[in-house]
């Protein structure tokens, strides 16, 4: 027999359950929104980008300007500033006639699709169309993203979903925000630059927001690193971004602040690794494998700029190498990372 006690406790529970059911869409849907906001951070590397026999079957040709190489390099312009020294060191201590050209992206896949280069260096994972036959991926490391202010903004520090709404054009003004000791920042509009590159490759400012639409309508775009940092620097309410090792090279014309995120710096290597600080770059190098296609010293130099970037300081520019992702749990394919560790 079912007691007045009894039954209240089974109304009460039950009206507790419809509660919760009916906010679950709402926290389902918030949940939703903020993992759409992220767009694809890998490719997948079991899918291979078809191409007609006639290019399978034809070799590496160089380009006759280059004159007669041992082994043909280019780089996007940020790998190829941390690279490029490391890389003249293996040439020297190998006496071997490496010719490096700096480009983009956008310039290593398309010299790659036209069998024009040994190596192909990337400032983000391959995309699809990068997926072509013969050709390997190698991952060298992980580079933090900075997001940067004026050195004149008191602000430090932003949450990720305070980022990403900036960037929407959901906040507007830096006294929406404050500092990590609470302090509310200054009393003006906020002025967002964007870089909007390599749109149809996965990872780097897609980590913010998947597509350039996402972007609020009052975005600055600028075309070129220096005017990204420059942008910034000039105006006392922008903010903008790029990796420690650019804004570096253009520290004695333009200084900015990097900001922490979720209270965690760009240059910490460790918080990179284990993604609590999470923006980065995914540097990218490519070897061909196949007839007619392989250069033995091409593999010699990839497998030498991937030990010395072992070697180079994390804490100066968040670098995070191969031996610290597999450390973290970061799923690789072969020598490529592939997931990240969640």
């Amino acid at each position: 027999m079912t007691t007045q006690a009894e039954s209240g406790n089974s109304f009460i529970s039950a009206l507790a359950v419809i509660v919760i059911m009916a906010f679950l869409p709402v926290f389902a849907v918030s949940h939703a929104a903020q993992m759409d906001s992220r767009g694809e951070v890998f490719s997948d590397p079991s899918k291979t980008a078809p191409m007609p026999e006639a290019w399978i079957k034809s070799p590496i040709k160089y380009a006759t300007e280059w004159g007669k190489p041992d082994v043909t390099v280019v780089l996007d312009q940020d790998i190829y500033h941390t690279l490029l020294p490391l890389a003249q060191k293996f040439a020297k201590e190998y006496n071997l006639n490496v010719y490096f050209k700096e480009g983009t992206c956008g310039i290593a896949g398309g010299l790659l699709a036209a069998k024009a280069v040994d190596i192909g260096g990337f400032c983000c994972p391959p995309g699809k169309e990068d997926r072509l036959p013969g050709i390997r991926y190698h991952t060298l490391g992980l580079v933090a993203i900075a997001f940067f202010v004026n050195p004149g903004n008191p602000v430090d520090n932003v949450t990720s979903k305070e980022l990403r709404d900036i960037y929407r054009g959901k906040i507007h003004r830096w006294s929406e925000l404050k500092s990590l000791t609470g302090k509310p920042g200054p009393d003006f509009n906020i002025k967002s630059i964007s870089r909007l590159h390599c749109k149809l490759r996965p990872g780097h400012w897609r980590q913010l927001l998947d597509k350039d639409k996402e972007f609020g309508p009052g975005i600055y775009e600028v075309g070129s690193i220096p005017d990204m940092i420059s942008q910034v620097a000039d105006s006392k309410n922008a903010i903008g971004w790029e990796v420690l090792s650019m804004v570096d090279k253009y520290e004695k014309l333009a200084k900015v602040k990097p900001l922490k995120i979720d209270g965690y710096s760009p240059k910490d290597a460790k918080a990179l690794a284990v993604l609590k600080y999470p923006f980065y770059r995914t540097y990218t190098l490519s070897t061909w494998e196949g007839k007619g296609l392989e250069n033995k010293n091409a593999q010699k130099l990839v497998d030498y700029l991937i030990n010395e970037f072992e070697k180079l300081d994390p804490s100066k520019f968040g670098f995070v190498p191969v031996s610290r992702l597999k450390k973290a749990g970061w799923k690789f394919h072969e020598d490529e990372v592939v997931g990240e560790p969640r």
